[in-house]
């Protein structure tokens, strides 16, 4: 048995992450932690008794055949659910966009602070994000000198939902990829192959005028209705300058495609 950690604010957000949560523990024979994180106002009294009434009423609309247990903690959002994510959880599922708690603010994104800062691989989402099976899942070509992780939290994903990954790779003119990319992506098509992972390999030229790879990598996916992405949330060495915007971009994509995170 696995236990995803879903932690959720009180904004209809809330509702389709855990509608997410529900849905891979459900293919997995897993459980659900829902976590809140209360502020100062929410944690007795009239307002305390409403989070938890809320909170309930969330699980009976959504937790229809998995095990659901509701948590709290009082503190700081971000380190309160790392703390709760080191205990052993195997999957964060969040989304990003809600009013207050994880939400996008006018400097970065929090959710990618957030997924940065918990040791799970993460799967996140945005509010019109649909809690489906993952038909196809774009994993662009990762220049990080460890991807173990992700391809296995990918492999996992790819066997609950008989996923077909693409491997992505833009293809820029004149320019030959790295000695880290070349060997990332045999790995990847190895590791997959070798798992029984049905594979697309996907070298495009570049069509989009962009330093980095987000936007074309979107439109991708968008073409060939993938149902997902699946990236390292750390920046590697070769493209630290512009890869926080870049996964930024993926994270809140204009298409709601959610994305898996690993470390």
């Amino acid at each position: 048995m696995r236990d995803l950690l879903c932690p959720v604010d009180m904004s209809e957000l809330g509702g389709t992450a855990l509608a997410h949560a529900v849905r891979l523990a459900k293919a997995s024979a897993s459980s659900v932690t829902l976590l809140h994180v209360r502020d100062k106002h929410e944690r007795s009294g009239p307002v305390g008794d409403q989070v938890r009434a809320e909170l309930e009423a969330l699980v009976q609309r959504n937790a229809e055949g998995a095990p659901v247990k509701v948590i709290y903690r009082d503190g700081n959002f971000m380190k309160e659910i790392a703390a709760e994510a080191s205990t052993g959880h195997a999957l964060m599922v969040a989304g990003t966009h809600g009013p207050r708690g994880l939400r996008q603010n006018l400097f970065g994104a929090d959710i990618l602070k957030l997924v940065r800062h918990v040791g799970l691989p993460s799967w996140i989402m945005q509010g019109h994000s649909p809690a489906r099976r993952v038909e196809r899942l774009v994993m662009p070509v990762s220049g990080h000198a460890e991807i173990g992780r992700l391809l296995d939290t990918v492999t996992w994903l790819a066997k609950l939902d008989a996923t077909e990954v693409h491997i992505y790779q833009v293809m820029r003119p004149n320019e030959e990829p790295s000695e880290q990319l070349r060997a990332n992506k045999q790995r990847m098509l190895r590791h997959l192959e070798q798992a029984g992972i049905r594979i697309v390999e996907v070298n495009e030229p570049l069509t989009v005028f962009s330093v980095g790879f987000a936007e074309q990598t979107i439109r991708y996916a968008h073409s060939v209705d993938a149902h997902g992405f699946a990236i390292i949330a750390d920046a590697s060495d070769e493209y630290r300058y512009i890869a926080d915007a870049e996964k930024e971009r993926l994270l809140v994509n204009e298409h709601a495609i959610p994305v898996l995170c690993a470390h």
